[in-house]
Order: C-alpha cells, then structure tokens, then sequence
C-alpha cells in the first residue's frame, strides 16, 4: 500500500511542478506569504479550498464555516506540521482523518468547534502530534476512552470550556508525555462516575495550569458548585461500595443463569423421579398379575 502513495506523491508532485511554473502557486482567496504556509483564515469559506501546496506545512483556515473534513484530507501533505481549525463549523470527525501513516503533524487547534463528541480513534497513531486544542466546544460532552490512543509525544491537551460533565481516566492513561491538561470551564459533576477522574487529577495536580481551585464540580444533592481544591477521596467515600452498569448487569445475567440452571435441575428431577414411581408401579402390577 505505502509504495501506490509513494507514486502517488510523486505524480502529483510533478502536477504540482506544472501548476506552479504557470504561477498557480497559492488557492483561490487565500495567502501564501512564503513556500511553506497558506492562510485561509477569515475568507467565509464553507469547505475546504484547494488545491494546497504538496511542500504546505503551516495551514491556517481559522475563523471560517467549514463543516466537514475529508477522510484523506492529510494523505497528500505530508509535510504538514501546523494546522489551525478553531472557530469553524466542524460537528464530527471521523476516526483517522487527522491522522496518516506518514503525518508530521505537530499543532492541531480545533477548537471553537461544534464538535459533540472525540470518538475513539479519531487521531490514529499521530505520534508526532505535540499539542492539541479542542477546547471551546460548549456541545462536546463525550470522549472515547481510546480517543487520544497512539499520541505518544502529545505535550499538551485542551478541553477547556466544553459539555464534559465526566472523562473517563483510560482516555488520559496512554498520554505519557503530557504536560499540560486544561479542564477549567466543564460542567463537571461529583458523582461517583468522576471519583476515579478526581483521583487522577489529584496525582497529577501538577499538569493543570489553574491547579485544583480551578476546577469546579457540581454537588448531586444541592446542584451547588465548589472547586475541587476542597474535596478529598473522602468525599467519595460512598463510592467505593457503588457497582457500575456492567457490574450491575453481570449481577443480573448471574440472577437469571442461576434461576434458569435450578428450574432446569428442578425439572429433571422431577421428571427422573416421576419416571422411576412409574417403573416401580409397573413391578407390583407384573407381581400381583404372578400371583394371581
């Protein structure tokens, strides 16, 4: 498969060659300030223009309405280290779309978005990926527990001001690397489901820039908020006991398979029983037929 892109690269780079020694060095509405950056940013643009540079490695398409991003969007430009997305109109992404075999992406800014959801694989294996921003989107209110699998040298992850009213910790486990994690501005709430993620962020207070105090959960009883700077592992000390859904519904497929195991059992001995009272009547009718 990697040799076919190889070509692939190749004849478009030659394509490219043609366009450019007939002075189409740059897309439709937008600037290129040097070889190596186009600035689409604030053109009203609806979808992505095109077609870019092959050597592009700083895209800036800040500031527009686009909604949608193609699933090869990145396999052409490999060069590609800085792309700027915030203040668009992005509702999803599909799982490796901003991510390639050969990506050296390193700054990926979408936020500002309206982004509902991070499902899980939706950067692939972008190991070169440094910094990523998805903060500022108010309808982002889930994110897969493999969504940031593979971004083994991300430095830095913003989640800022979004929908998160829980994360799961798996999401945050693989970043090895992360140094920066800004959660500030959520409508977190103290349930039970946040005590392991209020666990994490105490053991790693260090990656938050606002710290503990600048975070706020919302209590279960008063719906009153308070920073977490004032909760401890005893505030969730009800939760220890607590089983979750899957405990919950293993709990009950046992009731059923335990239930469904003694009506059977239950069955075959009464039918083992009432087999050997037949067998037995049978012997004193053939005795009592002897006799006579």
């Amino acid at each position: 498969m990697y040799p076919c892109i190889t070509r692939l690269q190749t004849i478009l780079a030659l394509l490219y060659s043609t366009m450019l020694s007939r002075g189409y060095t740059c897309p439709p509405r937008c600037l290129c300030p040097d070889h190596h950056t186009v600035d689409c940013s604030g053109r009203a643009l609806t979808h992505l223009p095109g077609p870019f540079p092959l050597n592009v490695r700083r895209l800036l398409l800040a500031n527009n309405w686009i909604s949608w991003i193609p699933s090869d969007f990145l396999l052409l430009y490999s060069d590609l280290v800085y792309l700027d997305l915030r203040n668009n109109s992005l509702s999803q992404l599909e799982p490796g779309t901003l991510s390639t075999p050969f990506s050296r992406l390193v700054f990926l800014d979408l936020g500002s978005n309206n982004l509902t959801e991070i499902p899980s694989g939706s950067f692939g294996e972008s190991r070169s990926l440094i910094k990523l921003r998805l903060g500022d989107n108010p309808y982002l209110s889930a994110v897969g527990r493999h969504a940031f699998q593979g971004l083994t040298s991300l430095r830095e992850l913003g989640l800022e001001r979004n929908g998160l009213a829980d994360l799961d910790v798996g999401a945050l486990e693989p970043l090895a690397s992360l140094r920066t994690l800004r959660l500030e501005g959520n409508p977190w709430e103290c349930s039970c489901r946040f005590a392991k993620l209020f666990a994490w962020l105490t053991e790693h207070r260090d990656k938050l820039p606002t710290g503990m105090e600048g975070l706020e959960c919302t209590l279960p009883l008063d719906g009153g908020r308070v920073p977490l700077s004032v909760l401890s592992q005893e505030s969730f000390r009800e939760c220890r006991g607590t089983l979750s859904l899957a405990d919950y519904l293993i709990v009950i497929f046992s009731g059923i398979s335990v239930s469904v195991a003694a009506i059977l059992a239950s069955f075959f001995l009464a039918s083992t029983v009432h087999c050997f009272q037949r067998i037995s009547k049978g012997g004193k009718s053939d005795e009592e037929e002897g006799n006579d």
